[in-house]
C-alpha cells in the first residue's frame, strides 16, 4: 500500500462524528485546481497528542469528549507516516498529533478522495507499504 504522503499541505475543511470519525482534507494546485480532496475514516479508538504533549484516547460514538477534534479546523497537514501494521500518524500545523493504530477485529481507517491513493486498513492490519 502507498503511504498517504499527498495529505502533506492539506487543510482540515470539515470533521464528523457518529459511529465513526470522519475528516475531510483539502488542498490546492497553484493553478487553482483542486489537488486533494480526500477523507480519513476512522472506525476505532484513535490518540489526539496536543502540543504540549497531553495524550488523549478517543473513541468514535461517544459524542461531545471527540470535542478536542474541533480544533483541527483549518489546520494543515505538515507530515504523515504510516508504521508497523498500518499505524497511521499524522502531524498537524499547530503542533498535534493523531495517531490510529490497527485493531485486531476490524478496519481501524481508511483513506479516499480524488488525489489521494485508496488505502484501507482491515483486522489486523496491512503490510508491504511504499512511498
Amino acid at each position: 500500500m502507498r503511504l498517504p504522503t499527498e495529505l502533506v499541505g492539506a487543510c482540515v475543511t470539515r470533521t464528523v462524528f457518529d459511529h465513526q470519525v470522519r475528516i475531510s482534507f483539502t488542498d490546492h494546485a497553484p493553478d487553482g485546481r483542486v489537488r486533494v480532496d480526500g477523507e480519513l475514516v476512522i472506525e476505532t479508538p484513535f490518540t489526539l497528542t496536543d502540543p504540549s504533549g497531553h495524550q488523549a484516547l478517543l473513541t468514535p460514538a461517544t459524542g461531545s469528549s471527540l470535542a478536542p477534534i474541533l480544533g483541527w479546523f483549518a489546520r494543515v497537514v505538515t507530515d504523515t507516516e504510516v508504521t508497523g501494521q498500518g499505524v497511521l500518524s499524522l502531524g498537524f500545523d499547530d503542533g498535534t498529533r493523531l495517531r490510529v493504530e490497527p485493531a485486531p477485529d476490524y478496519e481501524s481507517w481508511n483513506l479516499t478522495g480524488p488525489g489521494i491513493d485508496p488505502v484501507l486498513v482491515g483486522p489486523g492490519g496491512e503490510t508491504d507499504w511504499h512511498h
